[in-house]
């Protein structure tokens, strides 16, 4: 065999966990399908700026050292996310905070505020939300609800509100204080130049190959090397013997404008069904740009088909269950590991994929 392990994939997961094999004087292989390494964090240059070809990434972490192992390898900016909304005309700012319960009801306290969501929560009576709608509802109110969830989340979905299971929204983030930052993780920003710098630095002097499918020729490559390290959809790898895994998808339309500035913010999300698309990246915001045209992504939520990109898992009670059954048997492989959020059916942020692939690494490794 010529190498000790072979990586399907090269988005994070793959990217740093094929570093940390290697550095510990593994021989390693990393195939990947697209044309390009990184998976969905890839950026592509378009008149100077970093498009986030597969969506908007932002990184964000309370893992200290997750965040010092990524910036070994690149400089970070100081980008702070804060989205605003479109609805009805007006712009409101996210995640729900101050500013946001000031616009929507004129109120100027923390206390004015939450007595006005107290006030509209009451409407459930304590009754159990038995879906997002009345699950939501019970978080902010109906104010809230029907004019920054409603609408978005059914185009996210392709469902009504009242068809969705209530468990999509565990919890809604509501914040008392006039403070627009999206998250609250101690650490957050953008690798400077985009985050292709940090791919080719992690999978710096590693052997790599782009446009390779690797159940094209399967058997070829998995007897070049000791173990495999899969990191492509599960239910793929075992011929669907229990059925597809259900995903939502997105499809993207890129725009270059000979403007400076289209919208003022890289995100701004479009809550109104009048618009087919859930929001619009303008992606020189991301790292200050100053370039003299914009690029903007405008970003439209679809039923996966096949031949599409896999982006949100749906986690619901059937689909929970077929995974289970593929967990199993992933389980049982001796030669193949399999992680990233495809192979184990989760949404993950980008900090927990490096913090999966560093746990990983570790317990491959005996540390």
């Amino acid at each position: 065999m010529k190498y000790d392990y072979l990586i399907v994939g090269s988005g994070l997961f793959g990217s740093v966990i094929a570093r940390e094999l290697t550095q510990a004087g593994k021989s390693v292989k990393v195939i990947e399908k697209r044309s390009h390494i990184g998976g969905n964090v890839y950026c592509e240059d378009i008149e100077g700026i970093n498009v986030h070809k597969y969506g908007a990434h932002i990184f964000h972490t309370n893992d200290v050292e997750v965040w010092e192992y990524v910036n070994k390898f690149v400089e970070f900016n100081r980008y702070t996310n804060s989205p605003v909304a479109l609805s009805k005309g007006q712009m409101y700012n996210l995640p729900f905070n101050m500013n946001t319960f000031n616009k929507l009801w004129g109120v100027v306290t923390p206390d004015q505020a939450l007595a006005k969501i107290d006030e509209q929560r009451s409407e459930l009576r304590g009754k159990k939300p038995t879906n997002l709608e009345e699950q939501a509802i019970s978080l902010v109110g109906r104010d809230i609800f029907e004019t920054l969830i409603k609408e978005y989340t059914e185009k996210q979905w392709g469902r009504n509100c009242r068809d969705l299971p209530a468990f999509i929204i565990k919890r809604l983030p509501v914040r008392f204080t006039y403070d627009n930052n999206y998250f609250n993780d101690k650490f957050q920003g953008i690798p400077v130049g985009g985050y292709n710098p940090l791919i080719e630095a992690l999978l710096e002097g590693i052997e790599y190959e782009t446009e390779v499918d690797y159940f094209d020729e399967k058997n070829k490559w998995d007897s070049l090397a000791r173990k495999v390290i899969y990191t492509g959809a599960v239910d793929r790898y075992f011929n669907y013997v229990h059925g597809k895994l259900d995903y939502r998808s997105l499809n993207f339309e890129h725009d270059i404008l000979d403007s400076t500035n289209f919208q003022g913010n890289a995100v701004v999300n479009y809550i109104d069904k009048e618009y087919a698309f859930t929001r619009i990246i303008e992606h020189k915001h991301f790292e200050f740009g100053v370039q003299e045209k914009t690029v903007i992504t405008k970003e439209y939520p679809k039923e996966f088909e096949e031949g599409d990109e896999y982006y949100y898992p749906v986690n619901d009670t059937v689909n929970n269950r077929i995974y289970s059954k593929y967990k199993k048997m992933a389980e049982q492989e001796s030669k193949v590991l399999f992680g990233g959020r495809l192979a184990e059916y989760k949404y993950f942020d980008m900090h927990q994929v490096v913090r999966s692939a560093l746990n990983t690494a570790n317990k491959e490794l005996g540390k």
